[in-house]
């Protein structure tokens, strides 16, 4: 099965949409509410090779960066892919 990880904030817009699109392809993802857990900020940024913004988005862990990056790996078709691995 494979596995998704969403570093996220409460009131981020695009975490919101990171996780329809997600859960709209059925889905399942462990997320990380950086605002709540502060210590994992550090682990994030790490992972996702200096990028501190969210969300942050890793398939089996696989950084794919950002909802935009995610939004454009779908459009190409790409995703499910990576989901179905």
């Amino acid at each position: 099965m494979t596995k998704v990880e969403i570093y996220t904030k409460a009131y981020c817009p695009f975490c919101v949409r990171a996780k329809q699109v997600l859960t709209s392809k059925g889905v399942t993802f462990k997320e990380y509410p950086i605002d709540q857990q502060p210590e994992l900020r550090d682990l994030m940024i790490e992972r996702a090779n200096g990028r501190y913004t969210v969300p942050q988005i890793f398939i089996d862990d696989l950084h794919i960066g950002g909802c935009d990056d995610m939004l454009a790996l779908d459009a190409q078709g790409r995703l499910d892919e990576l989901l179905a691995a």
